[in-house]
Protein backbone atom coordinates (compact mmCIF):
# COMPACT_ATOMS: atom_id res chain seq x y z
CA UNK A 1 0.00 0.00 0.00
CA UNK A 2 1.53 3.17 -1.32
CA UNK A 3 1.72 5.72 1.85
CA UNK A 4 0.08 9.18 1.93
CA UNK A 5 3.01 10.82 0.61
CA UNK A 6 3.64 8.43 -2.30
CA UNK A 7 0.00 8.63 -3.12
CA UNK A 8 -0.01 12.12 -3.40
CA UNK A 9 3.31 12.00 -5.76
CA UNK A 10 1.77 9.43 -8.00
CA UNK A 11 -1.24 11.80 -7.81
CA UNK A 12 1.32 14.87 -8.67
CA UNK A 13 2.67 12.85 -11.74
CA UNK A 14 -0.43 11.58 -13.34
CA UNK A 15 -1.86 15.57 -13.58
CA UNK A 16 1.71 16.32 -15.23
CA UNK A 17 1.60 13.59 -17.49
CA UNK A 18 -2.26 13.82 -18.15
CA UNK A 19 -3.14 17.46 -17.47
CA UNK A 20 -4.73 19.04 -14.00
CA UNK A 21 -7.98 17.65 -14.35
CA UNK A 22 -7.13 14.29 -14.84
CA UNK A 23 -6.73 13.51 -11.12
CA UNK A 24 -9.71 15.29 -8.70
CA UNK A 25 -8.44 13.98 -5.60
CA UNK A 26 -6.13 11.44 -3.78
CA UNK A 27 -7.11 10.08 -0.46
CA UNK A 28 -5.41 8.16 2.35
CA UNK A 29 -7.92 6.79 4.45
CA UNK A 30 -7.73 3.52 6.98
CA UNK A 31 -4.16 2.52 5.11
CA UNK A 32 -6.99 2.83 1.86
CA UNK A 33 -4.76 4.42 -1.01
CA UNK A 34 -7.16 5.67 -2.91
CA UNK A 35 -7.12 8.17 -6.65
CA UNK A 36 -10.11 9.67 -7.81
CA UNK A 37 -9.81 10.47 -11.44
CA UNK A 38 -12.10 12.16 -14.03
CA UNK A 39 -13.79 9.78 -16.05
CA UNK A 40 -12.72 11.37 -19.36
CA UNK A 41 -9.10 10.39 -18.31
CA UNK A 42 -9.68 6.98 -16.22
CA UNK A 43 -7.92 4.93 -19.22
CA UNK A 44 -4.47 7.20 -19.69
CA UNK A 45 -4.48 7.00 -15.77
CA UNK A 46 -4.98 2.96 -15.40
CA UNK A 47 -2.33 2.96 -18.47
CA UNK A 48 -0.03 5.04 -16.67
CA UNK A 49 -0.43 3.26 -13.35
CA UNK A 50 0.11 0.11 -15.63
CA UNK A 51 3.75 1.28 -16.96
CA UNK A 52 4.80 1.98 -13.07
CA UNK A 53 4.41 -1.69 -11.86
CA UNK A 54 0.46 -1.86 -11.06
CA UNK A 55 -0.39 -4.88 -13.74
CA UNK A 56 -3.17 -6.91 -12.34
CA UNK A 57 -6.69 -5.93 -12.05
CA UNK A 58 -8.18 -7.33 -8.79
CA UNK A 59 -11.48 -6.10 -8.67
CA UNK A 60 -13.65 -3.80 -11.01
CA UNK A 61 -16.85 -2.75 -9.11
CA UNK A 62 -19.46 -0.63 -9.46
CA UNK A 63 -22.10 1.34 -6.49
CA UNK A 64 -24.55 4.05 -6.59
CA UNK A 65 -23.95 6.91 -4.45
CA UNK A 66 -28.05 7.97 -4.51
CA UNK A 67 -28.87 10.86 -4.20
CA UNK A 68 -25.20 12.54 -4.74
CA UNK A 69 -24.69 13.55 -8.29
CA UNK A 70 -22.39 12.11 -10.25
CA UNK A 71 -24.20 9.16 -8.92
CA UNK A 72 -23.05 6.13 -9.97
CA UNK A 73 -19.24 5.23 -9.01
CA UNK A 74 -17.00 2.76 -11.44
CA UNK A 75 -13.96 1.46 -8.58
CA UNK A 76 -10.79 -0.24 -10.06
CA UNK A 77 -8.36 -2.46 -7.32
CA UNK A 78 -5.32 -2.17 -8.94
CA UNK A 79 -1.81 -4.61 -7.36
CA UNK A 80 1.41 -4.22 -7.71
CA UNK A 81 3.05 -7.82 -7.63
CA UNK A 82 6.36 -7.25 -7.35
CA UNK A 83 6.13 -4.81 -4.46
CA UNK A 84 3.05 -5.98 -2.73
CA UNK A 85 1.09 -2.40 -3.84
CA UNK A 86 -2.33 -1.92 -3.56
CA UNK A 87 -4.19 1.19 -5.00
CA UNK A 88 -7.75 2.21 -5.99
CA UNK A 89 -9.03 4.56 -8.81
CA UNK A 90 -12.09 5.85 -8.74
CA UNK A 91 -14.54 7.64 -11.19
CA UNK A 92 -18.16 8.70 -10.92
CA UNK A 93 -20.43 9.47 -13.77
CA UNK A 94 -23.86 10.94 -13.55
CA UNK A 95 -26.92 8.97 -14.54
CA UNK A 96 -27.70 11.05 -17.78
CA UNK A 97 -24.61 9.95 -19.53
CA UNK A 98 -23.39 7.03 -17.72
CA UNK A 99 -20.13 6.27 -20.09
CA UNK A 100 -16.69 5.64 -19.45
CA UNK A 101 -13.88 4.16 -21.44
CA UNK A 102 -13.04 0.45 -21.53
CA UNK A 103 -9.75 -1.49 -20.47
CA UNK A 104 -10.00 -3.93 -22.09
CA UNK A 105 -6.77 -3.50 -23.62
CA UNK A 106 -4.92 -2.63 -20.85
CA UNK A 107 -6.10 -5.74 -18.65
CA UNK A 108 -8.17 -8.34 -20.22
CA UNK A 109 -9.55 -9.21 -17.00
CA UNK A 110 -12.34 -6.62 -17.34
CA UNK A 111 -14.10 -7.94 -19.92
CA UNK A 112 -16.40 -9.61 -17.63
CA UNK A 113 -16.44 -7.21 -14.38
CA UNK A 114 -17.76 -4.37 -17.08
CA UNK A 115 -20.22 -6.28 -18.49
CA UNK A 116 -21.41 -6.99 -15.00
CA UNK A 117 -21.90 -3.11 -14.04
CA UNK A 118 -23.14 -2.21 -17.74
CA UNK A 119 -25.98 -4.88 -16.54
CA UNK A 120 -26.56 -4.04 -12.91
CA UNK A 121 -26.17 -0.10 -13.26
CA UNK A 122 -26.14 0.95 -16.72
CA UNK A 123 -22.58 2.32 -16.98
CA UNK A 124 -21.63 2.05 -20.85
CA UNK A 125 -18.16 1.24 -21.11
CA UNK A 126 -17.02 2.81 -24.89
CA UNK A 127 -14.94 0.50 -26.92
CA UNK A 128 -15.94 -2.65 -24.89
CA UNK A 129 -16.01 -5.32 -27.50
CA UNK A 130 -19.25 -7.53 -26.65
CA UNK A 131 -20.81 -5.24 -24.27
CA UNK A 132 -24.06 -7.17 -23.78
CA UNK A 133 -26.22 -8.65 -20.66
CA UNK A 134 -24.68 -10.75 -18.46
CA UNK A 135 -26.61 -11.63 -15.60
CA UNK A 136 -30.17 -10.22 -16.38
CA UNK A 137 -32.15 -11.30 -19.99
CA UNK A 138 -31.26 -9.22 -22.99
CA UNK A 139 -35.13 -8.03 -22.80
CA UNK A 140 -35.12 -6.60 -19.27
CA UNK A 141 -35.34 -3.38 -18.50
CA UNK A 142 -33.64 -1.16 -15.53
CA UNK A 143 -30.70 -1.92 -13.56
CA UNK A 144 -31.19 -3.57 -10.31
CA UNK A 145 -27.85 -2.58 -8.38
CA UNK A 146 -29.03 1.27 -8.47
CA UNK A 147 -31.21 2.41 -4.94
CA UNK A 148 -33.74 3.71 -6.98
CA UNK A 149 -34.43 0.44 -8.35
CA UNK A 150 -37.87 -0.38 -7.52
CA UNK A 151 -38.39 -3.07 -5.04
CA UNK A 152 -41.49 -5.35 -4.08
CA UNK A 153 -43.48 -6.85 -6.75
CA UNK A 154 -46.74 -9.13 -6.12
CA UNK A 155 -47.20 -9.18 -2.40
CA UNK A 156 -47.25 -12.65 -0.77
CA UNK A 157 -50.38 -14.67 0.41
CA UNK A 158 -50.92 -16.46 3.53
CA UNK A 159 -53.96 -17.25 5.37
CA UNK A 160 -53.91 -14.46 7.69
CA UNK A 161 -54.07 -11.60 4.94
CA UNK A 162 -56.09 -13.69 1.88
CA UNK A 163 -59.13 -11.32 2.95
CA UNK A 164 -57.37 -8.23 2.68
CA UNK A 165 -54.84 -9.31 -0.56
CA UNK A 166 -55.93 -9.33 -3.89
CA UNK A 167 -57.80 -11.99 -3.52
CA UNK A 168 -58.62 -15.76 -2.58
CA UNK A 169 -56.14 -17.81 -4.05
CA UNK A 170 -58.91 -21.15 -4.35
Amino acid sequence: MPDATELELTAQELREAHGAESIIDATFHRNRATLIANPAHVHDVLERLQAKGYKFLASLHGCDYYPEEPRLGILYELLDMDRVDRVSVKARVHTEDARISSVIDLFPGADYPEREVYDMFGVVFEGHPDLRRILMPEDYEGFPQRRDFPLGGEPVLFTHNEERSYGKWQ
